[in-house]
């Protein structure tokens, strides 16, 4: 078996062939190596890749990139499952057209934390496809920031990559909402009524009772989070962003490490916890932190 190393391309194609070009080339070339090779892929590309590789899909672990990466916090702990001392090959799609806009900037957040994640696995090789042709402009020329090769046609090593980039875009700012519909400034004895304000918002906007329990669950975590390391008090706020509610936290704590939440808490450790519950149970979940402005967690729940 080869040791690849770790290798992280970005695979960008602009039609059907280019698609399976890409894809099944980077997967062939794994499964020829005696490779462990994955597959995280919404279904058609799932579909598409399936077929290229005839009977040797069989020998292909195949993800639904749709359900364990409609959330891109989760995407991490899917391929670090794949990490073992075998030489391991995935070939992802977490840019698929469609997302909304919050989600993009999650991959691209997700995209750049790869690099950090993975940075010492030495047996792993991931190719990452985007559309050339459909994507928003801001994925597009985030594509080259984040992977150290970018195969376009021709196979090159990028002039712009940056190993700091996630931590650059973990520290921006967040887009405002066009409205807020409300907003409260809290400390611990307020818990008990920010748990009962999302329920009521939660189920006015027409979330089931299942997933507005999970937001409720998420928000605690995030406000005793900000009340136990973010200086003892925060600001919630809520509103609507088309067919999903949006519940901000912010604090005046501070996160250095942008993969928070998305590596399993141990339990010999203290803390992580929160943020890993509150990615396991929401659509989506942004943070944003920087030690002179501030955290803003964003929790997202879809109707």
């Amino acid at each position: 078996m080869s040791a690849p190393g770790f290798a992280h391309e970005a695979l960008v194609y602009r039609d059907e062939p280019g698609y399976l070009d890409a894809a099944a080339g980077f997967a062939r070339e794994g499964l020829l190596a005696g490779e462990a090779v994955f597959a995280v892929l919404p279904p058609q590309g799932d579909k598409l890749l399936r077929e290229a590789l005839g009977a040797r899909a069989d020998e292909v672990t195949f993800i639904d990139a749709r359900e364990v990466g409609r959330n891109p916090a989760r995407l991490i702990p899917t391929i670090r499952a794949h990490v073992t001392d075998r030489p391991a090959r995935g070939v992802a799609e977490s840019a698929w057209t469609g997302r909304a806009e919050a989600e993009y900037a999650e991959v691209i957040l997700h995209e750049a934390l790869i690099n950090l994640a993975f940075e010492e696995a030495a047996t792993l090789r991931l190719g990452c496809l985007f559309d050339g042709t459909a994507l928003p402009a801001a994925v597009l020329d985030a594509v080259a920031h984040t992977h150290p090769v970018v195969v376009d046609g021709a196979r090159a090593v990028s002039p712009v990559f940056d190993h700091g980039y996630a931590h650059h875009h973990f520290a921006a700012d967040l887009p405002a909402p066009a409205e807020v519909t409300d907003m409260v400034h809290f400390c611990l004895d307020d818990l008990p009524e920010l748990r009962d304000l999302v329920g009521v918002r939660a189920k006015q906007f027409g979330i089931p009772r299942a997933r507005a329990l999970d937001l409720t669950l998420a928000t605690n975590e995030m406000v005793t989070n900000s009340i136990c390391h973010g200086g003892e008090r925060g600001t919630l706020r809520l509103w609507t962003d088309a067919d999903t509610l949006v519940c901000e936290i912010t604090d005046s704590g501070h996160i250095a490490n942008p993969l928070v939440g998305r590596i399993a808490p141990l339990a010999s450790i203290q803390g992580g916890r929160g943020v890993w519950l509150a990615n396991q149970l929401c659509d989506l979940v942004t943070i944003r932190s920087r030690e002179t402005q501030g955290t803003t967690v964003r929790l997202h729940v879809r109707r």
